[in-house]
């Protein structure tokens, strides 16, 4: 490590780079409070620089596996960087390190960009050599349908960012209080009746019927942005952007400290410019959570506006709240007396052992009408399928489990 204060600076930035390339939610904000931390805590032994930059650029349980090895492998450990050069190779993984490993490929490809391309370049020549039989194996695609989107690596993050963009959310068309013509409609329109008996002269009056008009309900969408779910909420992104190109009164809104409207930036065909727009108007990213005052801001501005007509509401969220529930109640409460149908979509329940041990959890719970996982491209079909259907009646099953 150099003592020159410009070259650490520098090197620092560099290290953040690193970890966002990786998967870690680094932004600009971040590096410069590493900064700031160094300059305070000083560089006098190895330690004190690894926690230092630990206690800022770590926030979650499962960052600190990526964290430590990065940081003896950028800050000159040879004995670890001499390993990473195997990580991208296949293998085959006997027990349960399959989720290690892939933490291990993303960072990785991290510091050695052009390996993951050149594996594939590799495997390609030699597909006309290699004959496999794949009787009882699995395609890339799906492998790739099961895998958690933690987990991925920057590639199969790309590929699975291109199946998001070509999905389609086929939601259940509800009647109206309007009516069309049709002519097995169970209603008499007389005044169609009489108009064609006028053009015929009065000779014979035909019959004219209508029935009533059916169209797809609002779809109204709120996801968590705050650290917990950052990256799970960027490639909820990319499916918000699909089904917002695909249909009309589609409404999102990114909530974590506070609420964005960023329906208008997901209207933008190109996804890269819709991302941008949208990282210039969210200023909460990554951050904390505080459902109960996002949804009152929600329920106090917008709930009038966009939850007319029936509208359907996806709640993405791991209901972990900083504000431990304070006035969720009540307006959860009010949010699903406001819509005909209210979703939650938890990638916590990706967990077999899954409980509702969190306030915020609980608080949620009794007054969802749906509680789905959504952590994979799977996940995401099995949600498309079931707006498809018809909703279910409510029952009290769900606030049963809970309570």
């Amino acid at each position: 490590m150099s003592d020159d204060p410009a070259r650490l600076v520098e090197n620092i930035m560099h290290f953040g780079r690193v970890l966002r390339a990786a998967g870690l939610p680094i932004g600009p904000g971040r590096i410069i409070d590493a900064v700031r931390a160094v300059e305070v805590a000083g560089i006098g032994r190895r330690d004190d620089l690894y926690w230092t930059l630990h206690s800022v650029l770590v926030n979650r349980q499962d960052q600190k596996e990526l964290f430590d090895q990065a940081f003896h492998i950028f800050w000159r450990n040879p004995q670890l960087l001499e390993k990473m050069m195997g990580l991208l190779l296949p293998t085959i993984d006997p027990g349960g390190e399959m989720d290690s490993r892939r933490e291990n490929r993303r960072l990785a490809e991290a510091f050695f960009p052009g390996l993951g391309e050149a594996d594939q370049k590799g495997a390609g020549r030699q597909e006309e050599e290699l004959e496999i039989d794949a009787t009882l194996t699995y395609s890339d695609r799906e492998l790739l349908q099961r895998m958690d989107f933690e987990t991925m690596s920057a590639e199969e993050l790309r590929r699975a960012r291109r199946l998001i963009a070509q999905m389609r959310l086929p939601i259940v068309e509800v009647p109206t209080r309007r009516f069309h013509p049709d002519p097995r409609g169970r209603r008499a329109d007389m005044r169609a009746t009489l108009r064609a008996a006028l053009r015929s002269g009065g000779g014979h009056i035909p019959l004219k019927r209508r029935d009533a008009a059916t169209r797809h309900p609002p779809l109204v969408v709120l996801c968590d942005i705050s650290g917990s779910m950052s990256r799970y909420s960027r490639v909820f992104l990319h499916f918000l952007h699909a089904i917002t190109n695909d249909r009309d009164r589609v409404h999102t809104f990114l909530f974590g400290t506070r609420l964005t409207n960023v329906t208008r930036q997901l209207r933008f065909r190109d996804i890269d410019m819709a991302m941008q727009k949208i990282g210039a108007v969210v200023q909460d990213w990554s951050g904390g959570t505080r459902i109960g005052a996002t949804l009152h801001a929600f329920n106090r501005d917008w709930s009038r506006r966009v939850l007319g007509q029936g509208a359907i509401v996806l709640f993405i969220s791991d209901g972990l709240d900083r504000d431990a529930g304070a006035g969720l109640e009540h307006e959860i409460e009010r949010l699903r007396m406001s819509c005909r149908r209210l979703v939650w979509l938890n990638p916590l329940l990706r967990y077999e052992g899954f409980e509702p041990k969190s306030i915020g959890i609980r608080t949620i719970l009794p007054h969802v009408d749906e509680f789905r996982p959504v952590h994979n491209l799977e996940s995401l079909e099995d949600l498309a399928a079931a707006l498809g259907r018809p909703a279910p009646r409510r029952d009290l099953s769900v606030r049963e489990k809970a309570a």
